[in-house]
């Protein structure tokens, strides 16, 4: 909703209200008037003009500037008419206008509409038209026009700023949006086509000839990809934090791997009552068993630890910690080396799934993460870390030369739906 559109809102009321109190004014005072028939024909007409024009004010399309000055034209009006219709004593001792404090509202009209040099502008005219109708600058009248012209300068500043407010936060928001599209596609294209040209280009260098040509030009893309992809997604360095616990490897699995096929396949997920059937769910947020996704992981080298209670997320959210649970141990397998073992432990925590994967490699040197990050390896930076921060979870890593290392990967636990426990 427009910052706007509660003043909006809010002038409606006013207008309304305040014609109700000018026409108690007018009956309260009806046989003081000097010709209280000319009175009454003007209430009518404000009346009328209120009723009519209801929803001019209701919004910033409706109220145009033609009919700001015709408001502001039946307001100045019932200013004049009052010195014609009432008493010199009663003006003099400062009874109020006809159309009273309904003048206010066309005032604010213009601050809401055009900001404050509107409002300055129409505040000015009604000032302007008080003297006249009083005839001089007298100490209340004054007083009180001050009031008005500063009250409506002041709304229509504050209305200047929420605009400009709106207008950066939309911009920041459409700026988030685009980032995290661009983040996801890096994602995409660092878990294959990456990793692909990686591939091309060793085998291309081992086999010789002229496929050690195409190796050279696949290397050549993968350079110039991976420095379009890093351009603009790479975040600088969040604290000492992030640097020290920089992960067990340098960060990208695509720069040293050394298989045919590019990425891991990831197993169905599925809710609990369809996991038995391998039915793929129809919707995203559909709950599903991570220990179903985690599993296939283990193996000779690999030991995966689960809890014996199904371990829920959502199937979007569980098959990104899956992805970055498989990164992890991609970077095990190229920069732990071949005899390298892992080991996968699943915490089902009351408000978060954790998955801790360590291994017994050499351990990388402090800060080795940060540096492959601004090296435009972004293996961590989006495989592993971008997945989680989508999801609103965190990556941690802690390693130390000769002692292995270990991530943690923290998801926050979504309120899922467990339909079909119950026939479990």
């Amino acid at each position: 909703m427009s910052v706007e559109q509660p003043l909006w809102q809010a002038l409606t009321a006013y207008r309304v209200l305040t014609l109700v109190y000018a026409l108690c004014l007018f009956v309260y005072s009806f046989h003081d008037y000097d010709h209280p028939l000319g009175a009454a024909a003007y209430m009518a007409v404000l009346t009328l003009w209120t009723a009519l024009t209801f929803r001019m004010v209701s919004s910033a399309e409706r109220c145009t500037r033609r009919f700001l000055i015709g408001d502001l034209g039946v307001a100045i009006t019932g200013i004049l008419l009052t010195p014609l219709v009432d008493t010199h004593d009663r003006i003099v001792e400062g009874t109020p206008t006809l159309p009273s404090i309904w003048t206010a509202g066309a005032v604010l009209g213009f601050a809401i509409k055009g900001g404050w040099r509107w409002a300055a502008w129409a505040s000015t005219v009604v000032c302007a038209a008080n003297i006249i109708e009083r005839g001089g600058f007298a100490q209340d009248t004054v007083h009180m026009l001050m009031l008005v012209w500063v009250a409506s300068v002041a709304i229509g500043y504050v209305v200047e700023v929420a605009r400009a407010s709106e207008r950066t936060l939309e911009r920041a928001l459409r700026i988030e949006a685009a980032t995290r599209e661009r983040e996801r596609l890096a994602r995409d294209i660092h878990d294959s086509v990456l990793q692909v040209l990686a591939m091309v280009q060793r085998r291309g260098a081992a086999i010789g000839g002229e496929a050690a040509e195409l190796g050279r030009m696949a290397g050549e893309q993968e350079i110039a990809l991976r420095s379009l992809v890093a351009t603009g997604l790479v975040t600088p360095p969040r604290g000492a934090a992030d640097d020290r616990t920089g992960g067990g490897r340098t960060g990208d699995a695509a720069d040293d791997r050394d298989r045919t096929e590019a990425t891991t396949p990831v197993p169905p997920c599925a809710p609990l009552d369809a996991l038995r059937a391998n039915a793929l769910p129809e919707d995203a947020d559909e709950p599903c068993d991570v220990r179903a996704l985690l599993a296939p992981h283990a193996g000779s080298q690999v030991t995966f630890s689960e809890p014996g209670a199904p371990v829920l997320l959502t199937a979007a959210a569980a098959g990104e910690l899956a992805a970055a649970v498989g990164a992890a141990l991609d970077n095990v397998r190229v920069h732990a080396g071949d005899g390298a073992r892992a080991w996968i432990l699943l915490e089902d925590e009351p408000s978060a799934v954790m998955v801790t994967v360590r291994d017994d490699g050499p351990g990388i040197p402090e800060g080795r993460l940060a540096d492959a990050e601004r090296e435009g390896r972004l293996g961590v930076a989006l495989s592993i870390r971008g997945r989680l921060r989508d999801l609103g979870g965190t990556a941690e890593w802690i390693s130390a030369p000769g002692q292995g290392t270990e991530v943690e990967l923290t998801v926050p636990k979504p309120a899922v739906t467990t339909k079909g426990m119950s026939a479990r």
